[in-house]
């Protein structure tokens, strides 16, 4: 993932796509899935109202539903019971890639959350890797240019002060992105120093 830039290479007028997901664990390559997307859209440093939002049911290897361990299901609060009746990725992946496509994909920990897309993708034929549709700012690697070490989603929404803006009971992946939609607000500004 070379391509993965920091928010110096932001332009002005460029569309981007805050992106989060949340997973039934921590390894596509262990069998985990995607359960949510969420993904908002800025232009010009402001909010378009746009959003992307699927939760998704998560099926194993045979095509049976994958169910999550408890401990998951404590982080971002989506019950087996809840994702039984949703979408299975490949109903929604479509679109999804047009809603990113040609944008400046911008997602805290990118590693992460394009480690689980790009797995996903090559689960259905025919479908591109993320690099392939849209470019990827990484916040994370940002932060630790920032601030000299990498810093939380959660460090850089206290630290820009707006972290009560957004209700976090859980980690939704929604939620998320638009937390570090309003924080990028203040990490993107033009007057920061390199």
């Amino acid at each position: 993932m070379n391509n993965i830039t920091d928010t110096q290479h932001l332009e002005k007028d460029k569309r981007l796509i805050i992106l989060d997901t949340e997973t039934t664990g921590i390894n596509p390559r262990e069998g985990h899935r995607i359960v949510e997307i969420g993904c908002v859209e800025m232009i010009n440093r402001q909010l378009t109202g746009r959003i992307f939002h699927a939760y998704i049911k998560p099926l194993d290897q045979r095509g049976q539903v994958l169910e999550m361990e408890q401990e998951v299901i404590d982080i971002h609060g989506l019950t087996n019971e809840f994702l039984n009746d949703k979408p299975i990725f490949s109903q929604v992946v479509h679109e999804f890639i047009d809603f990113i496509r040609g944008a400046e994909l911008v997602i805290h920990n990118a590693k992460f959350d394009v480690g689980f897309m790009d797995h996903e993708f090559s689960m259905i034929s025919g479908l591109p890797k993320t690099a392939d549709v849209c470019t990827i700012t990484d916040t994370l690697k940002v932060s630790k240019d920032e601030f000299g070490s990498p810093k939380t989603l959660d460090y850089l929404a206290r630290f820009y002060k707006v972290d009560k803006l957004v209700d976090r009971t859980y980690h939704g992946a929604l939620i998320d992105a638009q937390l570090l939609a309003l924080s990028l607000i203040h990490i993107s500004e033009p007057t920061r120093q390199e």
